[in-house]
């Protein structure tokens, strides 16, 4: 595999918010095949650039970075999966109607307060936007994703945030139907094998029933 191969290109990113599709790199969760797609800090990167929140310009420097200093690496790559699951379990919370764990909601603290130690407003042909320092910090991939939970959490949208309805999926969305009425994180994938499956189950019916 080529250094511009990027092996996350397959993922799809179907949450509608940064956060989202972050929590969503962990695929079935909760069953037997559960698919972690982080491995290390070199995937935490790749991740970055398949969301676009990293140029690849900026994941080889990161990289070089990481292999000069591998202990900065690792502990950046086992706080963005702390705060991965952290976050997940808090949109779980949610969902059942109960307080989130304070251990979770300070575990997402602690990653908005680094990141927006960082965050500059910069000057655009429209106004003002949030933009970066150009701090080449090894945690640079998680300061947005940071910033989109903590603006989701504190938006009107957070009701709106759902999970799919398929058993071995476990991934969230924002659901912005009109009518709320979205269940599959996409209807190409688990809303069509749900599709299939009930076609099946009808066919089996019909047949034991004939």
């Amino acid at each position: 595999m080529s250094d511009e191969s990027n092996p996350l290109d397959e993922l799809t990113l179907v949450g509608g918010r940064l956060c989202l599709d972050f929590t969503n790199s962990v695929g079935s969760r909760g069953v037997v095949n559960e698919r972690d797609r982080l491995k290390g800090y070199p995937e935490l990167l790749w991740w970055g650039v398949r969301a676009e929140v990293l140029t690849r310009d900026e994941r080889r420097a990161l990289l070089a970075r990481a292999a000069e200093r591998p202990a900065e690496g690792e502990a950046v790559f086992r706080r963005a999966v702390e705060f991965r699951e952290a976050a997940w379990r808090l949109f779980r919370a949610l969902e059942d109607g109960t307080d989130p764990a304070a251990a979770d909601l300070a575990t997402v603290n602690r990653e908005v307060a680094r990141a927006m130690g960082h965050a500059r407003l910069v000057r655009t042909a429209e106004g003002f936007a949030w933009g970066w320092d150009d701090a080449p910090e090894a945690d640079r991939v998680l300061w947005p994703v940071a910033r989109s939970l903590a603006e989701l959490l504190a938006s009107p949208e957070l009701g709106r945030v759902g999970r799919c309805a398929a058993e071995s999926c476990g991934w969230l969305y924002l659901d912005t139907s009109k009518n709320r009425s979205r269940r599959w994180c996409d209807m190409r994938d688990c809303g069509n094998r749900a599709k299939v499956r009930r076609h099946y189950r009808r066919r089996r019916a019909g047949d034991a029933g004939g």
